[in-house]
């Protein structure tokens, strides 16, 4: 049996799977932001409870919001700030008396989706987020490459590619340069982009049926947005070329993205034709959570 806990900003998730990748078990708790040592104790005290539910000890798997660094040891650019320059693998190896394994939490959604998700059965899948921020992971053979500095898959953190004049030098991203994917590609983002030019607050949702609806502008937003989405793939794909591409966050459920994306790719992409298949999650929110208990593979 394995655990998988989702470490997030407002909330701990822990799930067991099965053998076959059933869920025997998923409990919620608040996380306690701000409060490094109570998250150390709940991540504990889940574990505990869940294996005393379960009647096994279990491998233990965790994806946070941000990285281990290899130089230091210590979590680098997490969300949950909290987590910023404490030895959290070590210290929660320590308070589970086990070996824990840890993972950036994109990369546990590229391992879901990569294991038995939309990706199963590929060799090389890049999961994308397309969320609150834009983020990804690269799943090869089954197992997530990191990278010798442990951050393999942010490409929301590279300048849109191809940019016309319009979108020179673009905006100022938290990481504090200008023109990131992330935004141009977020779910923010987008919304932004439509406030711009309607003078309309409206959620990814929403412009969505707005542009079913015939709203113009609606449909201009997400027409932009999906050929700064194809740039922005097709660059990826002249880079790593992976057998399958499966996106994820809130954006990733406008379906037409997975009808007009494709046609666009080889406008970009270095080869006479593109077949990299643009894949819906199959997990969703739960991809996070099941991502990081198959950290531990199949003995």
């Amino acid at each position: 049996m394995r655990v998988g806990i989702d470490l997030g900003g407002t909330k701990i998730e822990i799930a067991a799977l099965d053998a076959g990748g059933k869920f025997a078990l998923r409990e919620r708790r608040a996380s306690p932001v701000g409060d490094y040592g109570a998250t150390l104790r709940t991540i504990r005290d889940s574990v505990i409870a869940a294996e005393s539910k379960l009647g096994q000890t279990c491998s233990i798997g965790i994806g946070i919001p941000g990285t281990l660094s290899p130089t230091t040891g210590l979590i680098k650019n997490a969300n949950s700030t909290w987590l910023n320059g404490k030895p959290f693998d070590r210290d929660l190896a320590n308070v589970l008396a086990r070996d824990v394994r840890l993972a950036n939490d994109a990369n546990c959604f590229a391992l879901s989706e990569a294991t038995d998700g939309a990706g199963k059965g590929q060799r090389t899948v890049f999961g994308v987020i397309l969320g609150t921020g834009v983020g990804g992971g690269i799943v090869v053979d089954g197992r997530v490459l990191s990278g010798a500095n442990a951050i393999a898959g942010e490409w929301g953190h590279n300048p849109l590619p191809w940019t016309d004049e319009s979108e020179r030098p673009g905006k100022i991203c938290y990481c504090g340069k200008t023109g990131c994917i992330e935004i141009w590609l977020s779910g923010p983002a987008l919304s932004a982009r439509f406030a711009e030019a309607s003078g309309r607050k409206a959620d990814v949702v929403d412009i969505e049926k707005l542009a079913t609806g015939g709203d113009a502008v609606a449909q201009r937003t997400l027409t932009l947005y999906e050929h700064r989405l194809a740039k922005s793939l097709a660059h990826l794909i002249n880079i790593l070329d992976p057998d399958a591409i499966v996106l994820g966050g809130g954006v990733s459920n406008l379906a037409r993205l997975y009808e007009n994306i494709p046609p666009l790719l080889g406008a970009h992409a270095f080869s006479d034709s593109i077949t990299t298949p643009l894949l819906k999650n199959h997990w969703g929110d739960s991809s996070g959570v099941r991502g990081a208990a198959w950290l531990w593979p199949p003995a």
